[in-house]
């Protein structure tokens, strides 16, 4: 039976008990007028009782302004952007403003500067031009603000006419402000990330009439878990979730006249995005760990249980949830035989995506057709030449490291005869070595001769991926195949909460000293209830039983729960109806996701999932999706370059 999107919101409340869904009995949240207009940089009307002079400190020092005379950008580094500081090393900014927008009068080694009103650069003006906001971590490392000036990459974007903001925020784990001696340990992990760039775009609002540009207009863009946190600002814009820490720091309220100033942004723009950790684990084994068998995932081992567990409990999820294809009927999975949920709607939703994806991968490819397995850990955005120098350094040693081993393997391999994806001689495939970009990790390329050799070695074991000649669209059997084939489980059961508190999420939703804590609710119930069974199986830990429920007890320093703050990182919270949060937050009208479907980091249906609920979310203008046949987790694109491609969608968003 399909239901109409009203008549499903009006009976969530009845099987959304689960997985962090809104509480049975609770009626479903409907999408809050928010007062927060996009199109101005503040929210409702002067507030009573406000000290107008509150946030004085944090006004911009006009007369401040350096000057690059060989290319003509003003700037400003070390903007503290609120009144309370953890880390000033962290939780400041710098701005990079086009020459032309400015009127400028020299003042020893500063200039003075006003708006030059009728400037243009690149299509823009200083009443229209955007701000861009890069989130250059893809691991959710801290991204500290420049401390010295760097031009490299940034020409890009303001001969576009943008005024580029590189903002500092604190990262996946609490820290020590190296920057100041202090040895008292700042707050890190969720949420602060996201508050301390919420703060920063109240900051730009709070000092719109001194910066020449439409501080409406504000983007945000990242990679990877930083692309996870750009949904977040786009999804939670102005969300009273988020004061008690915004109050924390400091974080501009109103402005000089007493209008509160929001921080919600215009677009959101993301590439592999890693994010709603609150089914992360579940999605994980449901799309891909749930066909596997190596590793930790061999049968007899309790984490194989685990698994297929965790693929089940996101069948119910999914079937819980509110996502619903382009004729607003639900999405729902179905049972197939041996209990995997690879049947129903939701299921051919995500086979459409990867046969839209591998159909225009034959239209933009020529062949010969090279491939090369590629993986980044973070983007390189410009605006930090310090992270600039350590990241060559790093690449250089990489390079030498791959160099050394490709000239071992060359040595071992001899004159041998190149082999294609079967294993037979021939000149279907060959092998090569190529070089790619800083920071990127490789494994050696192979080379296709025709398309139609491309998918012949694709089905070499059996015939899974069909390429139909005439009409050249591609359509794949199913999941399991696909999944099998060219997007398997590299990770660990789970794959993001490690029984262990290994990984690089376990750190963000530590507390303090304990670094590392369990944050999967759903994990930890399916541990609970079958901690007897998993005893009895290979690597099975008796502490294990309680561990999951011990972390999620524990309170961070502004008394919120490992599940608030899981929420607080999840975009989903606020864009689904089947959320308790939904509504809460001022979404973003515009929107740009690209996703490698070749990544084996997190599973397809994370942008799948932000997507589904954006096309449906009132207010959302456009949502751009481009699922990359090939890519892995890199920053996806069908054609051009990453940034000149975010530049003309963020310069249609503002037609």
């Amino acid at each position: 039976m399909s239901w109409t999107r009203r008549e499903f919101l009006e009976l969530a409340s009845a099987g959304a008990a689960s997985m962090g869904l809104a509480a049975c009995g609770a009626p479903a949240r409907q999408q809050a007028d928010n007062s927060s207009d996009q199109s101005s940089n503040t929210t409702t009307q002067p507030a009573d009782n406000v000290d107008l002079g509150e946030f004085k400190s944090l006004a911009l020092d006009t007369n401040a302004w350096k000057y690059d005379k060989d290319n003509d950008v003003y700037y400003q580094l070390g903007l503290t952007y609120c009144l309370k500081p953890a880390t000033t090393a962290y939780e400041s900014l710098a701005i990079f403003v086009p020459g032309k927008f400015f009127t400028a009068e020299k003042k020893g080694d500063t200039y003075s500067c006003t708006v030059n009103e009728k400037a243009v650069v690149g299509g823009f003006t200083p009443s229209t031009a955007p701000v861009l906001l890069p989130i250059n971590s893809g691991t959710l490392s801290p991204q500290a603000s420049p401390t010295k000036y760097g031009y490299d990459g940034l020409g890009t974007f303001l001969d576009a006419g943008c005024i580029y903001v590189y903002a500092g925020f604190r990262g996946r784990s609490a820290g020590y402000d190296s920057s100041t001696g202090s040895t008292d340990l700042y707050p890190g992990g969720a949420p602060w990330p996201v508050v301390d760039l919420k703060a920063a775009i109240r900051y730009l609002r709070y000092n719109k009439d001194a910066l020449p540009c439409d501080t409406s207009r504000v983007f945000s863009f990242g990679f990877s878990a930083g692309g996870g946190v750009s949904a977040l600002l786009g999804s939670a814009g102005d969300a009273e979730i988020y004061k008690p820490y915004l109050d924390s720091i400091g974080a501009i309220t109103h402005d000089a006249e007493g209008n509160a100033v929001s921080d919600a942004v215009f677009g959101s723009a993301s590439w592999c995005p890693v994010t709603s950790f609150d089914t992360a684990d579940a999605s994980y084994e449901w799309m891909m760990g749930q066909f596997s068998t190596a590793g930790n995932r061999a049968d007899g081992t309790w984490t194989s249980a685990l698994s297929q567990g965790l693929a089940a409990d996101y069948a119910s999820y999914i079937n819980a949830m509110d996502l619903r294809d382009s004729d607003d009927s639900q999405l729902t999975l179905d049972e197939s035989e041996g209990g995997v949920y690879t049947l129903g709607s939701y299921a051919s939703q995500l086979i459409s995506i990867l046969n839209d994806s591998a159909t225009s991968f034959v239209s933009d490819t020529t062949f010969p057709y090279t491939y090369t397995p590629q993986h980044i850990d973070d983007p390189s955005f410009p605006g930090d030449p310090n992270l600039a120098t350590a990241r060559a350094t790093e690449a250089a040693v990489a390079a030498a490291k791959q160099e050394a081993q490709s000239s071992a393997a060359a040595d071992a391999q001899g004159d041998a005869a190149s082999t294609d994806a079967t294993g037979s001689t021939g000149d279907t495939a060959t092998t090569t070595t190529t070089t790619l970009p800083t920071g990127t990790t490789q494994v050696q390329s192979t080379i296709y001769d025709t398309v139609q050799n491309y998918f012949a070695a694709l089905n070499s074991d059996y015939w899974w991926i069909n390429y139909n000649v005439s009409r050249q669209t591609v359509s794949i059997s199913s999941l399991r195949d696909f999944s099998t084939h060219l997007r398997p489980a590299e990770l660990s059961v789970p794959a993001f909460d490690a029984a262990d508190r290994s990984t690089k999420t376990n750190q963000l939703f530590g507390i303090g000293e304990e670094s590392t804590l369990h944050f999967d609710e759903t994990v930890g119930e399916r541990v609970a209830a079958n901690a007897d069974a998993y005893a009895s199986l290979e690597g099975w830990d008796e502490s294990y039983a309680t561990a999951w429920q011990d972390d999620l007890e524990k309170f961070d320093s502004l008394d919120s729960d490992i599940t608030t703050r899981v929420s607080m990182f999840n975009p989903l919270y606020f864009l689904s109806g089947t959320y308790s949060g939904y509504g809460t937050g001022s979404v973003a009208p515009h929107w740009r996701v690209n996703e490698g479907v070749f990544d084996t980091s997190t599973s397809l249906a994370t942008s799948a999932n932000l997507v589904l609920a954006l096309r449906h979310f009132s207010g959302v203008e456009d949502v751009t999706y481009v699922p990359v046949w090939g890519q892995g987790h890199v920053m996806a694109e069908r054609s051009g370059t990453a940034s000149d491609n975010l530049l003309s969608w963020i310069a249609s968003c503002c037609e």
